[in-house]
């Protein structure tokens, strides 16, 4: 599995060409990695991740098949989107079908480029947007309440923890708080995810800087890297001019047009970590001399349900696991090597996989 996020912001903040980096860079990557444009404003990108090559190298894989992270363009988000202005409605329920947001704001000045406010203030934009959001999340939460009514008089169970919940996110909201804001016990994780609240989503601020602060931020992504951590929230600084002109670029190129800017990696690199962090993602492997692969699991995820990402009959017919760390699978030269140094080991349904293990599963059919 990999992940949905959906990238948001006001008119001429460098979304779109922030999307469109990332469309080109998948573009460039279709002759060696599945790809697919779903949509015009969908696409799927690798997701890169340097262990694969290492892992690939050590059992001499004839292919490799990193994890695949899918972004959505979310345009039309302007003041008063809850109510329908601009594309509002058409957007909004896009969101919704997302696991995280990257909220993109403007850091740069440039007399060229006009913003709607007529003004540089990526703090209040942040502010526009997730307002907006929050307002739909109040005219949603409304209507299923009333919708709930009958069910409640009659003593529906599923509707009484229902309305329980959208009360809790009502009375945040009435706060002006976002409803990722509220604690939600464990066993109502996943009722209160199946309301997909806008505002429950995970939010990742995108700092688009200018070419010359791409490296160490400036003024505004420290004023935006301040409010990100008040909210409990991530950020990561990015310049879209730059990431528009590394994916128009072969593989030395880019790495030499990156070391020339004095920049360690891609921004688009530092983007999909941050995504993961955000969602709490780790990756597995499986190697072999067919392909090396990377898996995309929740951290915490137990062996089975691991083994389910790669086919539902996997998890069902669940024996064991058996498991080499990547570290050791590259310090012993392979599988088999590992193997008979014993370290690798057979783990069962409780094993909790972690982040960079290779694995092998045994099932039943």
């Amino acid at each position: 599995m990999g992940f949905k996020m959906g990238i948001v912001g006001l008119p001429n903040v460098g979304k779109s060409t922030l999307f469109n980096a990332l469309t080109k860079t998948a573009a460039a990557q279709a002759a060696n990695f599945p790809f697919c444009t779903i949509e015009p404003n969908v696409g799927e990108v690798a997701v890169p991740d340097a262990r694969l090559d290492k892992l690939a190298a050590a059992a001499g894989s004839k292919q490799i098949i990193p994890t695949r992270m899918t972004f959505v363009d979310i345009a039309g988000l302007v003041k008063g989107a809850s109510k329908g202005e601009g594309l509002g409605n058409q957007f909004l329920a896009n969101i919704r079908e997302v696991d995280a947001i990257a909220h993109v704001l403007r850091c740069f000045e440039d007399d060229d480029v006009t913003h709607v406010e007529d003004r540089v203030d990526p703090v209040a934009d942040a502010d526009t947007i997730e307002t907006e959001l929050m307002l739909a999340d109040l005219e949603s939460i409304e209507k299923r309440r009333a919708g709930l009514v009958r069910k409640l008089k009659g003593g529906d169970k599923e509707a009484v923890a229902q309305d329980r919940l959208l009360a809790a996110a009502q009375a945040a909201l009435e706060e002006g708080r976002p409803a990722r804001t509220v604690e939600v016990d464990a066993e109502d994780v996943k009722a209160w995810k199946m309301l997909q609240l806008l505002t429950s989503k995970p939010i990742l601020y995108v700092c688009n800087v200018d070419e010359g602060s791409a490296g160490t931020g400036n003024e505004f992504s420290a004023r935006v890297e301040e409010m990100a951590a008040a909210q409990g929230a991530a950020s990561v600084v990015i310049s879209a001019q730059i990431e528009e002109e590394i994916s128009q670029l072969d593989a030395d190129e880019a790495e030499m047009f990156l070391t020339e800017m004095g920049l360690d990696e891609a921004g688009l690199d530092r983007l999909i970590r941050a995504g993961y962090e955000l969602l709490h993602l780790e990756t597995y492997f499986t190697v072999g001399p067919k392909e090396a692969r990377a898996w995309t699991i929740p951290a915490g995820t137990p062996a089975p349900k691991a083994a389910g990402v790669i086919h539902g009959d996997f998890e069902k017919g669940f024996i064991r696991a058996e498991t080499i760390a990547f570290a050791d699978f590259i310090a012993l030269g392979g599988e088999q090597k590992a193997k008979d140094a014993g370290k690798m080991r057979a783990e069962g349904k409780q094993y909790v996989v972690k982040d960079g293990d290779v694995l092998h599963f045994l099932f039943n059919t």
